[in-house]
């Protein structure tokens, strides 16, 4: 789980109320790609989107694989896999910017901090590559997530969302 981009590769938490061990937030790297990170990621998409497919082995490799994607998982001590969140920095002509993408936590580990320390985490991993700014995007009937957005010093911005489906028809129509 090393990364020579970071200088860190893991973050230690304080334990959210009700466990007794700390949650752990680390950044995969491929070599962490195995069965069982596969299945709990695959559970996470599930609570996260009822229409995206569970990753693949193939995908997951390529995304811890790329150094602008940063997927960071939080787990108990021992391993169990609580929740997930996709940082992606990359640099454009105005500076380096970064995008926080499809953050979940498990159903049963909501509202015990999971999420906060792994927004943190990210956070502090963007200020670290350079990052002028950290965008997201969440639905505002998403209130928990939005409280805890707002909480962590994240602006809610006056713009348009655009998004293009390549499904939906051909570019320029």
């Amino acid at each position: 789980m090393t990364d020579v981009d970071q200088p860190a590769d893991r973050t230690d938490a304080l334990a959210p109320p009700g466990t007794t061990a700390p949650v752990e937030v680390v950044r995969l790297a491929p070599a962490d790609v195995d069965d069982a990170l596969l299945a709990g990621l695959g559970a996470l998409v599930r609570q996260l989107s009822r229409s995206a497919p569970e990753p693949t082995r193939a995908e997951v490799e390529a995304m811890t694989a790329s150094s602008a994607t940063q997927v960071l998982v939080a787990r108990t001590a021992d391993g169990a896999l609580l929740g997930t969140l996709t940082l992606v920095v990359f640099r454009i002509p105005t500076g380096v910017r970064a995008w926080v993408e499809d953050v979940v936590v498990d159903e049963a580990a909501r509202g015990r901090g999971v999420a906060q320390a792994l927004v943190v985490d990210a956070l502090e991993r963007a200020r670290r590559a350079g990052a002028r700014t950290v965008d997201l995007t969440s639905r505002p009937s998403r209130e928990a997530a939005n409280r805890l957005y707002r909480r962590v010093g994240f602006e809610l911005r006056e713009t348009n969302v655009y998004r293009f489906t390549h499904e939906a028809g051909p570019a320029g129509a």
